[in-house]
């Protein structure tokens, strides 16, 4: 999702920018079919959808219009966005997701002679497989589910764990019946598009000025890969049911649903072991969720300052959270009101 993307797994590893296409592991084994699956396909729900109505946030006569989006959702459902498409047609101005995004200004062609380094950068250091890199429990763990999601894949074996887990997760959430195409950006550019509005990225962006030491620093910069890779794991095994239920709950518009099952999205971990790295310490990268927050809060602020009408999308989790989006714009002193 375009404003969402840079802030999964390729943001945590953005040395992965780097790499071409051709990037993709060689030789691997796709997934076999008739590996052991969880088919939680029957609960997914399908067909015409109204989705969850808009957060209203006020000051005076200015209004911020929030869409709480959720990721993964079903797969086949046809999202009834009349009131989003109505909302962005009178508003002048739309804000994408926030996100982190780390790159080089270096070119194509720069990208392309780092690609070896950084595709390195993403394999364990010495040729080590992940059961070389890994507790035992946490290994045996991952053979379970890698032989249910990733079928017989070799190459992944030889992924640091952050990676690795990136790719289980992804692998999980498709065979659920989630997340096999976009639902919420489609829509959201082509009203824009028809409303005449560019949409406003919400991106804070750090610029390496150095990609090749930063890529050895990365290697070697004390990243918790074991914590990010277990609270995967412990998604998969345990959270697949309670996403349907959320996707499912985001698709009829039921917010007392979505608020009666939170969930910590496992790249939280990751995002913080990275966050917490001697790499991004030593560049001034450090607390990047809450330098994200303030990011989105200042351009927010801005746009109702200046606009009598603002469509922003929000992670639905993060808008919900005791101390999220909404909290933060009360205490700023905005009127909230839920749909």
């Amino acid at each position: 999702m375009r404003g969402g993307s840079k802030a999964g797994w390729g943001t945590l590893l953005w040395l992965a920018l780097c790499a071409p296409a051709a990037a993709q592991q060689a030789g691997a084994v796709p997934p076999q079919d008739d590996a052991p699956v969880v088919d939680l396909e029957a609960m997914v729900v399908r067909g015409a959808q109204p989705g969850p109505g808009l957060w209203k946030v006020s000051s005076g006569e200015h209004v911020l219009w929030i869409l709480g989006t959720l990721s993964p959702l079903p797969n086949d459902i046809q999202w009834q966005a009349g009131e989003v498409e109505r909302v962005i047609a009178g508003s002048q101005q739309v804000l994408l997701p926030p996100s982190v995004a780390f790159d080089a200004d270096v070119g194509f062609f720069g990208k392309l002679a780092l690609a070896p380094a950084a595709l390195k950068a993403m394999k364990n250091e010495g040729g080590a497989e992940l059961r070389d890199v890994l507790p035992p429990d946490l290994h045996a763990r991952w053979t379970v589910l890698k032989l249910r999601y990733l079928g017989r894949d070799a190459g992944v074996e030889k992924k640091r764990p952050m990676i690795a887990a990136g790719e289980l997760y992804q692998a999980a959430i498709r065979k659920s019946g989630l997340g096999r195409r976009p639902v919420i950006m489609p829509v959201v550019d082509k009203a824009a598009s028809k409303a005449g509005i560019k949409p406003t990225s919400t991106v804070l962006e750090f610029k390496i000025a150095d990609p090749k030491a930063a890529i050895k620093e990365f290697r070697a910069g004390g990243m918790d890969d074991v914590q990010c890779f277990r609270s995967v794991l412990d998604a998969v095994e345990n959270d697949l049911p309670t996403m349907v239920e959320r996707a499912n709950a985001w698709s009829v518009g039921d917010i007392d649903g979505l608020r009666r099952l939170p969930r910590e999205d496992p790249s939280g971990a990751c995002m913080s072991a990275l966050s917490d790295s001697d790499f991004a310490k030593g560049r001034g990268f450090g607390d990047l969720k809450e330098r994200m927050v303030r990011h989105w809060l200042a351009i927010a602020g801005a746009a109702l300052a200046r606009n009598p009408s603002t469509f922003a999308l929000l992670p639905v989790s993060q808008l919900l959270a005791a101390d999220g989006y909404l909290a933060r714009l009360q205490a700023q002193g905005y009127a909230v009101e839920a749909p």
